[in-house]
């Protein structure tokens, strides 16, 4: 019976893989053609949209593409199931090229590779759910990382941004048109943010509804503060440029200070690190010195009862850590 469910979850695995492997290689070839075409348009002078998205990456447009990939049926289904969940709008804030139904079929591939190689180390059917719950958390864990060094950077970028726009405003210029230039002149993720914020004026948005859109896809409490302090002087008037200014320096400061509690907080991450990883590494280096001692905890019922328990205490163990050495700034 073990022999057959270890066939089937690697016929699984197999299919699930290969599927996933075409719809990438698909979609890096229809990104590559639309990426000449778009340079093509842009040396011929032939529109002035062609130069903003040849410049910016995919998906900084206003005006998307829809993306459909090789499975339109798993496509539609996925966008139904996931509208407006925060799985959806992760993968969109994360910036990867990747449709909802790719990243399903990579996960659950994930899922499958991750039971098969539980059930393959440990011969046991009852660890099965445990590998295949871990490979289903790889794809959504590495999103999450993406969408925050995402954001990092944009926070990092986002005082040049300011910084540009007040001086764009000094020489005279108006704020869509300084809105312009930072979408011309930093790079990603400032840039297409910004592009798709100017490019929402154009289409007729108004500028309240537009930077608040932006403060929607980027969540961050800089951009909150850049969109409420350009609404309140849209209304009661005064100095823009100087409010930028200000802004600008309020964010540098913050990172400034963001950076100085991750010095301080180092040695507490890395001893929840340490702490989650040594039961791991301690059993693996048992397993290898002495088997028959840790074979028990897996044949034995009240073994496998200690193994889950120390799982649960470990992952509580982390968050715990993780909440203690968060510092919000």
């Amino acid at each position: 019976m073990t022999i057959q469910m270890l066939a089937v979850l690697v016929f699984l695995a197999v299919t699930a893989g290969v599927v996933g492997v075409y719809m990438l290689l698909v979609g890096r070839s229809q990104a590559a053609q639309e990426k000449t075409i778009e340079h093509r348009l842009h040396e011929l002078g032939s529109t002035p949209q062609a130069e903003g998205a040849a410049d910016g990456e995919e998906g900084s447009s206003l005006v998307r593409k829809q993306a459909t990939g090789p499975l339109p049926n798993v496509e539609r289904v996925a966008k139904e199931a996931l509208k407006g969940s925060s799985f959806e709008r992760w993968l969109e804030q994360s910036g990867m090229a990747m449709t909802l139904s790719a990243c399903l079929l990579v996960t659950l591939m994930l899922g499958v590779l991750g039971a098969v190689v539980s059930l393959t180390f440990s011969h046991r059917a009852w660890v099965m759910p445990f590998g295949f719950a871990l490979g289903l958390c790889i794809l959504p864990a590495f999103i999450r990382r993406k969408r925050t060094k995402r954001f990092d950077k944009f926070e990092e970028h986002f005082p040049e941004a300011l910084d540009l726009l007040s001086r764009g405003i000094r020489a005279g210029h108006a704020f869509s048109a300084g809105m312009k230039m930072v979408a011309d002149e930093l790079p990603d993720p400032v840039g297409p943010e910004f592009r798709k914020a100017f490019e929402e004026q154009n289409f007729g948005l108004p500028l309240k509804e537009s930077l608040n859109n932006l403060a929607l896809r980027i969540p961050l409490l800089d951009v909150r503060f850049f969109a409420t302090a350009v609404l309140i002087q849209r209304e009661t008037g005064g100095n823009l440029s100087e409010i930028l200014d200000t802004l600008s320096n309020v964010v540098r400061e913050r990172f400034k200070i963001r950076r100085q509690v991750r010095v301080h907080t180092a040695h507490g991450r890395f001893t929840g690190w340490v702490l989650m990883a040594l039961p791991g590494c301690l059993a693996l280096a048992l397993s290898f010195i002495n088997p028959d001692h840790m074979k028990l905890l897996f044949e034995d019922r009240l073994g496998q009862m200690m193994i889950m328990a120390s799982v649960i205490m470990q992952a509580v163990g982390f968050v715990w850590i993780k909440k203690v050495i968060k510092i919000e700034v």
